[in-house]
């Protein structure tokens, strides 16, 4: 290369990681256990974080800190919930990403095996938990409104 040509600048894309960025915001759910709030933002070009609230009155009834990281062309959930796993991440890979949901599968999970974010409208979405529960389908869903 001769000195002054233009050079080539490699731009790297996270287009999986653009196809959930609906997440970013406040959401939030009340229901008579307590109040449930996921506040996604995005941390930089390949992350996106949140962190999960679910509180009882004046009570922390639990935590959770999540990452989603594009890697090469993969997505993947790593979450932290407070009091769990000896204070380790557990990893989930996504398996399906559309416009309106995005699926994070870890089989050898014990539970949850399938973490799913359903787009219902702008300001409107589902989170669900599911797979085996002590031998059983098990399923919990979080409707949630942006805040």
């Amino acid at each position: 290369m001769q000195y002054g040509e233009p050079q080539e600048i490699e731009t790297k894309t996270y287009e999986q990681l653009d196809k959930v960025n609906w997440l970013v915001g406040a959401w939030g759910n009340t229901t008579p256990e307590g109040n449930l709030t996921e506040t996604w933002s995005q941390a930089n070009d390949s992350t996106l974080t949140c962190k999960t609230v679910f509180m009882s009155g004046n009570d922390t009834l639990f935590t959770e800190t999540i990452e989603i990281v594009q890697v090469n062309d993969n997505l993947l959930y790593n979450t932290k919930v407070s009091n769990q796993n000896q204070g380790k991440a557990v990893s989930f890979k996504a398996s399906d990403i559309t416009d309106k949901q995005i699926v994070f599968e870890n089989p050898k999970h014990d539970f949850p095996q399938k973490i799913t974010y359903n787009k219902i409208s702008a300001d409107s979405l589902v989170a669900e938990i599911s797979g085996r529960k002590d031998g059983k389908e098990s399923k919990e869903s979080y409707p949630m409104k942006k805040k």
